[in-house]
């Protein structure tokens, strides 16, 4: 594998919920000349993810908790939003007067929990992350297979900050029929030195690169990549996050 292609299915439109994604996705890519084939891989942003399930919430029928007002009002932000970072939240980690950062129910580490003004129409509302990501693109994967007869992996992507760097990129959240992880341990290097230590995140560097195209104001929330060899399977994002037991930063 000396070479993989990107490819971004526009004409998406606005999705609202209820909407079948896999049949938005069939139709940009008939549209964009590069049929979903066996082994494609398929790289969708959250947020349509999202509103298809309808993890939608109007502000305006959010009732903040007496903690949430505190919170919200040390960094002067809506206060019904700051009880909404909190529902979907196990824990949080680290708050400035910028930012609560937190663990999701998920056991994501990401900022305000996921929840989003961006890219979200309706003046007054917030999306969620999906509630199980795993499942959403469990679902979209069996739809296309049943659409078209193929098998490939789907990754659901979001855009996250990271420790001690500028900067965001973009992660899988969310995973369907690939290995996320590519392990070289008790391989040799080229001078024949086993490596001891290296597992890539494969599905964070395909939703990365998938992101180079898949920008916030583009209107283009999937990312076909053709010509990238992994192991298919029934895997986890999970399988992505850290252990406490292994984690030296909490």
């Amino acid at each position: 594998m000396n070479s993989i292609q990107l490819i971004g299915l526009e004409g998406i439109p606005e999705v609202k919920p209820g909407d079948a994604l896999a049949a938005h996705i069939i139709d940009a890519a008939v549209r964009r000349g590069a049929p979903l084939e066996r082994h494609d891989v398929l790289v969708v942003a959250q947020k349509i993810v999202s509103k298809s399930e309808g993890r939608l919430v109007c502000l305006a029928e959010v009732v903040p908790s007496t903690f949430a007002c505190s919170v919200a009002r040390a960094r002067s932000i809506d206060a019904r939003l700051a009880e909404l970072v909190l529902r979907e939240s196990r824990r949080i980690v680290r708050m400035n007067e910028r930012v609560i950062i937190t663990e999701t129910h998920h056991g994501l580490i990401c900022a305000n929990s996921g929840v989003d003004y961006s890219n979200v129409p309706q003046e007054g509302w917030v999306a969620l992350l999906p509630q199980d990501p795993d499942a959403s693109a469990c679902r979209l994967r069996d739809d296309l297979k049943e659409r078209l007869g193929v098998e490939l992996a789907v990754i659901i992507s979001d855009t996250f900050g990271r420790p001690w760097r500028e900067g965001l990129t973009n992660v899988a959240i969310g995973l369907a029929g690939i290995n996320p992880l590519n392990d070289f341990r008790r391989q040799k290097d080229d001078f024949g030195r086993p490596l001891r230590a290296t597992v890539l995140a494969s599905a964070d560097e395909l939703a990365t690169a998938a992101g180079l195209i898949m920008r916030k104001t583009s209107r283009l929330p999937v990312v076909l990549i053709k010509g990238f060899s992994f192991e298919a399977g029934d895997h986890s994002m999970k399988e992505l996050l850290r252990s406490k037991e292994q984690d030296l930063f909490r």
